[in-house]
């Protein structure tokens, strides 16, 4: 099965536990089928922009920017990317072997520098398309570990653990925000697209992942190129080991939904007008490019470039991932300038975590705590170093790792909040409770959109008088198997609940009554006359105007 993470290997056995690592949910991407797939109706596609129920778009969001993220996976070493110049000696002397020499760098300022090999970079940088946000992590007790604090970057979970965590990430609950009625009304292209990446929960909402998900390049290339739906196979499952899990995957694959066409449409309508090389993320971003510039709209895409977990023999490794990064974001930003959506597309890229101060014993360097996240785009309005470099004074170090100054969830805060146009406080739900600061990104939301922070905190209850800020549901099976929908509102108020299929034909009203009481539950198989054939089906709640929808599974 295809991997973007040519992780170098090294004797201690929990490192190398970690890369033989495969849950569920890895099993479900590396099927392709978390967040695309198809829905199948006797035989027959039902795509997301055919004039049906389910083609509805409600986003709400008049925001055109797009953000790439790009996740450099392993852990980047920071300082070997960005060169602290005001603090050579220290670097040198941590670095006998691996650090770029003097005389080989292209300062960016006085302070800090770029390897040579990084002409590219500084390209972006002289053109005022190239920031970098210095020392960025998060608390002194970190996981080190490779999944652990992945999965932290995705769900903003800074108390994530091997085994426990918020399944969910924190662009998967802005977009469920935006998109409360997802399962009955789609929008008409991708809510996110992500290639690669097994396991990443980046997009996953409570029930519902929200990116379009290709296992790798290719794939998402035939799909552009030709319009294919793709459909799982039975004989995907011969001699598996998780048939058991053969109706749940299924399941997953069917109440998903199918935008191969709408991705086909804007990429013959697109064109690259920049020469990419052949590398993987080169790919990537020339796809991206030209699905931007025949106006998919899609607006955030994940990408990844592998192999930055550099033990041994880093800097041969360092230096050709670092010229494949540098080159391809930069052919990228040329392609969009024709079209002039490079004023509206940024690129942002992160690292589980960077690598310790000193050099090992192997020409290379483990894991680290905090590092550079290095964002791009015209539309930051000039280039920069944000925030102070962490000292690499050893008695003014972790442990011999960098004391982190910015946390990665105020990175967040300020995309979602300056670039995306996101409310402050629901910001701050989506980044559950962290309190927003924001950072100098040179990034600003329109006049009329910009949030402001407000002079005393809101309660939920208080925002816009919006009640999709306040109202919860979700399913609960009880001990005889029955589904119940448990649902929480802050007044009174009409609730009305209807029931559908998966091809989204109403097949009963099952609750339409004044509800009084703040907290209630409402047995779905109790409350419908007919019997309900085992499946997956999707409840809709309309309360005040507003609709709330989410699936759920009728068992055997």
């Amino acid at each position: 099965m295809f991997t973007n993470n040519n992780f170098n290997t090294r004797s201690n056995k929990d490192h190398d536990s970690e890369h033989t690592y495969w849950s569920r949910r890895s099993f479900m991407q590396a099927l392709g089928i978390m967040g695309s797939g198809a829905i199948m109706l006797n035989s027959k596609m039902v795509a997301a922009s055919s004039n049906t129920p389910l083609s509805m778009s409600i986003n709400n969001s008049e925001n055109e920017n797009i953000l790439i993220l790009i996740r450099l996976a392993g852990g980047n070493d920071g300082l070997n990317t960005i060169i602290p110049i005001n603090q050579y000696d220290e670097y040198a002397n941590a670095r006998p072997n691996i650090r770029i020499q003097e005389n080989k760098l292209i300062k960016l300022n006085d302070n800090f520098g770029i390897p040579d090999y990084l002409n590219d970079f500084k390209e972006l940088w002289d053109e005022g398309q190239f920031k970098v946000v210095n020392g960025v992590g998060h608390g002194s007790k970190q996981s080190l570990s490779h999944f652990t604090r992945s999965e932290i970057w995705s769900n903003a979970d800074v108390e994530t653990t091997k085994f426990t965590g918020e399944e969910t990430g924190w662009m998967g609950r802005h977009l469920e925000d935006l998109y409360p009625n997802y399962l009955l009304s789609p929008p008409p292209s991708p809510a996110a697209i992500q290639i690669g990446s097994h396991g990443d929960i980046l997009f996953q909402g409570n029930n519902v992942n929200y990116g379009f998900t290709a296992t790798n390049t290719s794939e998402l290339e035939h799909i552009a190129r030709f319009g294919t739906q793709y459909q799982i196979q039975d004989q995907l499952f011969k001699d598996c080991t998780y048939d058991n899990q053969l109706k749940f995957l299924r399941g997953v694959a069917n109440t998903t939904y199918e935008y191969s066409g709408v991705i086909n449409e804007a990429f013959n309508k697109g064109e690259n007008q920049v020469e990419y090389d052949s590398d993987e993320l080169s790919r990537q971003l020339s796809l991206i490019a030209r699905l931007i510039k025949g106006n998919l709209g899609t607006k955030v895409y994940m990408i990844t470039l592998g192999g930055f977990d550099t033990h041994a023999q880093q800097t041969i490794d360092h230096r050709k991932l670092l010229v494949r990064l540098s080159k391809s974001v930069n052919n990228f930003f040329k392609d969009l300038a024709f079209t002039d959506q490079d004023k509206s597309t940024l690129a942002m890229t992160y690292s589980e975590f960077g690598r310790r101060i000193k050099e090992n014993g192997s020409m290379g360097t483990d894991h680290g705590k905090a590092g550079p996240m290095m964002v791009f785009g015209k539309g930051l309005n000039g280039n920069g170093i944000v925030g102070k470099h962490p000292s690499l004074k050893e008695s003014e170090t972790d442990n011999g790792n960098l004391k982190f100054n910015i946390d990665f969830r105020d990175v967040y805060a300020t995309i979602l909040a300056e670039w995306m146009c996101v409310p402050i406080p629901t910001i701050e739900q989506f980044l559950l409770g962290h309190k927003f600061k924001p950072i100098d990104l040179g990034i600003s939301c329109s006049n009329e959109n910009k949030p402001q922070q407000p002079e005393e905190p809101l309660s939920i209850e208080t925002i816009d008088g919006n009640i999709k800020n306040k109202i919860s549901h979700k399913v609960i099976y009880l001990e005889n198997s029955n589904p119940n929908i448990l649902i929480e509102i802050p007044s009174y108020g009409r609730v009305k609940i209807d029931l559908f299929n998966i091809s989204g034909q109403k097949q009963a009203s099952i609750f339409d009554e004044f509800v009084f009481k703040n907290k209630f539950s409402v047995d779905i198989t109790e409350k419908t006359d007919q019997t309900l054939s085992p499946g997956i089906y999707i409840y809709l709640i309309e309360i005040d105007g507003q609709k709330f929808s989410d699936k759920f599974i009728v068992k055997d």
